[in-house]
């Protein structure tokens, strides 16, 4: 996919970097697979904020994803490649022989008129959804499945890609994109191939108001704030922290905490943690 560097001519296209999105084959969805999309502006139930810098943006409609690639047996043809605002990979429309749509996340590779089919008899070719048993040892794969029928949950966001390291009885010991070594069940499925539309992450949005469109707000400095709003705040004209390190607005360390619990059930699936 090529870049297009913009050239100066406002402030806003100073340093605007985006894509020439080519594959892309139409900009309309599937209005049977498109369902509205309410925004929260990162507050809950009881009205208050739980996330932060979220709020506004352009309306966005949701496509809905096939990440459980359950048809098994039954080929489909791809229809078209699309772009998706809600997330960072592009999307493919699926039509299957049986009459039925679906869109799935688009790899790398994917061609408009290409032949896709998920189940135990799949070719591993790209595309293809299998049980990570039937996968050969050293095959790219994406869309993982942490737990049987759930749908993939791991490595579905733009250009990341996991790989088939080896077996250990019932499980398939596969490298994430963090390196991280874990054992997953060996039913569990798994699409072929690398998620598409890797230059994602060399745009350059150029202006914070495009970035105000995306529905993110901005992030104010602790060191700006008062005392009684950071931690990090207060002190006469610049000066430093005060503390041994950097720390959240709520008085916890920003850096380092370890937060996940040491009993985890799931600890004995790991093999290797991705800090080593």
């Amino acid at each position: 996919m090529a870049l297009k560097v913009f050239k100066p001519m406002t402030a806003g296209t100073r340093g605007r970097v985006d894509l020439v999105r080519e594959e892309l084959t139409t900009d309309r969805p599937e209005k049977t697979l498109v369902s509205g999309k309410k925004s929260n502006g990162g507050r809950g139930q009881g009205g208050r904020i739980s996330v932060r810098h979220q709020g506004g943006g352009h309306k966005r409609r949701y496509r809905e994803i096939d990440f459980k690639r359950d048809k098994h047996g039954i080929p489909g043809t791809v229809k078209t490649i699309e772009y998706d605002p809600n997330r960072s990979a592009n999307i493919a429309l699926i039509f299957y022989a049986d009459g039925d749509k679906r869109y799935i996340i688009a790899p790398k590779g994917l061609q408009v008129g290409q032949k896709i089919m998920s189940g135990e008899n799949a070719a591993p070719t790209v595309g293809n959804a299998l049980p990570l048993a039937n996968i050969p040892v050293g095959f790219t794969i994406h869309n993982v499945e942490l737990q049987l029928g759930c749908g993939g949950q791991l490595v579905r966001s733009a250009g990341a890609s996991a790989m088939i390291a080896g077996r250990e009885g019932e499980y398939v010991i596969v490298r994430l994109p963090s390196s991280e070594m874990r054992k997953i069940n060996g039913k569990c499925y798994a699409t072929i191939g690398v998620v598409g539309n890797a230059d994602h992450n060399l745009i350059k949005v150029g202006k914070a108001g495009r970035k105000r469109h995306m529905g993110i707000r901005p992030t104010v400095r602790g060191s700006v704030m008062n005392p009684n709003d950071h931690p990090h705040g207060g002190g006469e004209g610049k000066c430093g922290i005060g503390r041994p390190g950097p720390s959240t607005p709520w008085g916890k360390p920003a850096l380092g905490l370890k937060t996940r619990k040491k009993n985890k059930q799931s600890n004995k699936l790991i093999v290797r943690r991705r800090n080593g």
